[in-house]
């Protein structure tokens, strides 16, 4: 994971930060990814990114979702992108402006 062009990016939106500390717990205790970054993007909303291999980042996800689940109606919603082009890197708020973990 040198570089973080070709490396999965996993995100989960959240209504409240409740729901997203508990997706980010999930994701990293699932698998080995990075939390990379965590906003705040209005109205009550959080999204929470994750970067690692592919397999990883879905596994995250997916317990991500289900752990935001469990304490509410929260989850908005949750996506992975399996590898970004390098074009979509400058569009990501990570290290733009973003609330950083």
């Amino acid at each position: 994971m040198s570089t973080e062009y070709g490396i999965a990016l996993g995100m989960i939106e959240t209504r409240g930060l409740v729901p997203a500390i508990e997706a980010a717990d999930a994701m990293t205790k699932a698998a080995e990814v990075r939390l990379v970054s965590r906003e705040f993007v209005g109205g009550g909303y959080v999204t929470v990114m994750v970067r690692g291999e592919t397999g990883a980042v879905n596994a995250a996800v997916r317990a991500g979702a289900d752990a935001c689940e469990r304490v509410g109606d929260g989850l908005v919603a949750a996506h992975i992108i399996a590898r970004p082009h390098k074009e979509v890197e400058p569009v990501l708020t990570i290290g733009n402006g973003a609330t950083r973990s």
